[in-house]
């Protein structure tokens, strides 16, 4: 039995093949007679059918429970459809030899449903199929259309809330991703349902044209070919009609009323029968109103009183059974939120040992900035995300947002791996205003130093912001300038931000085609490590690391040609990647701004490094270096008074020891070496150090 029962198992109810083969067998009824056996177990399968979908409908807790629902809905259609025509076929060719031409379901239906009278079975028909027609398929049909409508149009509001949780901090990645597929799942859900709900009516429709033509074929077929009376005839073929429409539209309004409750469930949770007691019975005023209504009606003249008295008398008793017991309230996201914070267990050690990559503390003042009607910072946040994403080819980390009561009013903590490296404070309900030119704009406000470049600006009322935009000075809002000042800070530090597992996600995402270099590499002439180095030692120069694959071309070059050492190799990639760096630095007069070094200071550099070629180290004297460095700053403060925004340009020997002086002086000037300057690229020397 086991071995015949796993040979036949692909064609078993449940498998791809047996769905299949039960469709082709619906199919094939439209075309091939049907002996009466099989035509009576096909309807009591459509019977029996639309009741276990009408039961599993009441009992749904939510509407994607059912997402085969529109699949079955077709499919309990087509097979009612087959079987009327099944028998219709026995009805107009073997109706005239009696009540059991077309099986014992329509003879039972026919004769016993509606007791021998054709015309009480032909008004008993009539008004289930109105009740079908115009009253649960329209209406269940209209519902899923709006349903679908304003799925699809809340979408999008739904995907940015997601994202600015995200965003945020407060939920993970894979939380996210199930969310967006139940939003996925819930729009083509309601839109199927909303195609289905056709399938209904136009089975309504078919039903009442089929008894039509199987009133008026059978009696014509009756009175012409087989010669009997009109009366035998009506009696015969109208009863045989009946008992077929009955059949057929009673599993059509259980599969009807099972699509009406399933799409007005809505966003209600749980089942329909906890729902419906716990809403129609939560409060004891309604009961005790209905109460009072059956009672008077008892008394009424004419009105039996038993029945009005019983349920006057269920409906008070539930009344001050609730009253006694009301209903507890369900517990606010807040009182959740403390319910869960006062639990007495103890949180994992682990979780107290997690660190937030990345995390913006805010005093109580700013929290509207990141909550209420319109959170304006967390969107900025996520299009910061995006926007680096894009420039420099890296996916921050989620920005984690929380309050910190320690901190003042309009005060924000940015940290990075737990560790403060910004502080500032904003206005809320101000603006700020700078001026382009230098100093602080001749405006009434409050003055104070714009945190992310530490320019002198003003905190200015809203009524003074037009006045200060005719002024030519630049106004920006408070959760701008809180994202610019962690733009800057991530900016600064997004070395530190690139992880081991970062950068193997990064080598992962790289096309097929480019996974052969990755393949031939690593691990066999660099190790992954080591690209993280590689990739952090860009990054710390906000040389964009977008073109992955040239990048790792330069590394098995550098390494094929001999060079150990992050250093030496990283110069390597910075040579190939000479157009895209000539390109960033690029300024609006379509040339690169440089300041350039006397050779004697080329010499003087030179001269200091000591160490293995793969680690060179600057050993210059105190004096001679203060000296280079006021030099220096003398000539980028005459660049930028010209409105220049220079590049140091070096020779590949000497860049490295430079930038590391710089970085300390200006972090955000360029150090380039002559070879990182693309041949086609328009230069103009804007100052030197000599």
């Amino acid at each position: 039995m086991a071995v015949l029962l796993q040979r036949y198992r692909p064609f078993l109810p449940g498998t791809d093949v047996g769905l299949a083969l039960a469709v082709v067998a619906l199919l094939s009824i439209l075309i091939l007679p049907l002996p009466t056996v099989i035509l009576d177990l096909g309807l009591a399968l459509s019977v029996t059918s639309s009741v276990l979908v009408l039961m599993v409908a009441l009992f749904l807790r939510r509407p994607l429970d059912f997402t085969s629902f529109p699949t079955l809905l077709l499919l309990t259609t087509l097979l009612r459809l087959s079987l009327e025509v099944a028998t219709t076929r026995l009805i107009l060719s073997h109706g005239n030899e009696g009540p059991l031409a077309a099986g014992h379901v329509v003879a039972a239906f026919g004769g016993f449903l509606m007791g021998g009278d054709v015309v009480i079975g032909l008004i008993l028909f009539t008004i289930l199929l109105v009740v079908n027609f115009m009253v649960i398929t329209k209406g269940s049909g209209r519902i899923a259309e709006v349903a679908a409508r304003f799925s699809l149009d809340a979408m999008p509001g739904k995907q940015m809330a997601i994202d600015a949780e995200l965003n945020a901090g407060a939920i993970t990645d894979k939380v996210a991703r199930l969310r967006r597929r139940e939003l996925e799942e819930e729009s083509g859900f309601y839109g199927a349902m909303d195609g289905a709900a056709k399938f209904v009516r136009g089975d309504a429709i078919a039903s009442l044209l089929i008894t039509a033509i199987n009133i008026l074929g059978g009696l014509a077929i009756g009175l012409i070919r087989h010669g009997m009376a009109f009366s035998d005839a009506a009696a015969t073929f109208t009863t045989l009609t009946v008992g077929d429409g009955l059949v057929s539209q009673i599993p059509a309004l259980l599969v009807s009323t099972a699509a009406g409750i399933v799409v007005t469930k809505g966003g209600t949770e749980g089942a329909a029968d906890v729902a419906l007691v716990r809403q129609l019975g939560g409060n004891p005023k309604p009961l005790a109103l209905a109460a009072g209504a059956a009672a008077v009606l008892a008394l009424m003249p004419g009105l039996p009183a038993l029945p009005f008295l019983v349920l006057g008398g269920l409906a008070g008793g539930g009344a001050f059974l609730r009253h006694r017991n009301p209903p507890r309230p369900p517990a606010t996201e807040e009182e959740e939120a403390a319910v869960v914070s006062a639990a007495p267990a103890e949180p994992p050690v682990a979780d107290a040992m997690r660190i937030d990559t990345i995390r913006l503390e805010l005093g109580y003042g700013l929290l509207p900035l990141a909550g209420g009607d319109q959170p304006k910072l967390t969107e900025q946040i996520r299009a910061l995300r995006r926007t680096i994403a894009v420039e420099m080819g890296f996916v921050l980390p989620p920005v984690r947002i929380q309050d910190n009561m320690q901190l003042g009013a309009d005060s924000y903590s940015i940290r990075i791996k737990e560790i403060e490296a910004g502080r500032g404070e904003v206005r809320p309900t101000r603006f700020l205003a700078m001026d382009p030119r230098g100093g602080l704009p001749d405006l009434p406000g409050e003055r104070t130093t714009e945190p992310a470049f530490g320019l002198p600006a003003l905190w200015i009322d809203a009524a003074a912001r037009e006045e200060a935009t005719v002024r030519g000075c630049t106004v920006v809002d408070p959760a701008s300038v809180l994202t610019t000042h962690l733009t800057e800070i991530l900016r600064e530090t997004m070395s530190e931000l690139l992880s081991f597992s970062e950068t193997q996600k990064l080598l992962d995402d790289l096309p097929r085609e480019q996974q052969k270099l990755v393949a031939d590499l690593i691990p066999s002439q660099i190790s992954t490590g080591a690209v993280q180095r590689v990739l952090q030692a860009l990054l710390a120069e906000r040389v964009s690391i977008r073109d992955l694959p040239t990048i790792l071309e330069g590394v098995q070059e550098a390494c094929g040609s001999g060079l150990r050492g992050v250093a030496p190799i990283v110069q390597h990639v910075r040579n190939r990647l000479a157009r895209q760096i000539s390109d960033a630095h690029t300024g609006p007069g379509g040339y690169i701004p440089l300041i350039s070094l006397s050779p004697e200071w080329e010499g003087a550099f030179l001269e200091s490094l000591v160490g293995p070629p793969e680690d060179r180290q600057l050993a210059m004297a105190p004096t001679r270096l203060n000296d280079f460095i006021t030099r220096l700053r003398h000539a980028l403060d005459s660049a930028a008074q010209n409105g220049e925004q220079p590049v140091i340009l070096t020779s590949s020997g000497i860049r490295a020891p430079v930038r590391a002086i710089v970085e300390r002086l200006r972090p955000a000037t360029p150090v380039l070496a002559q070879s990182e300057i693309f041949a086609r690229a328009r230069i103009r020397t804007v100052g030197s150090v000599s």
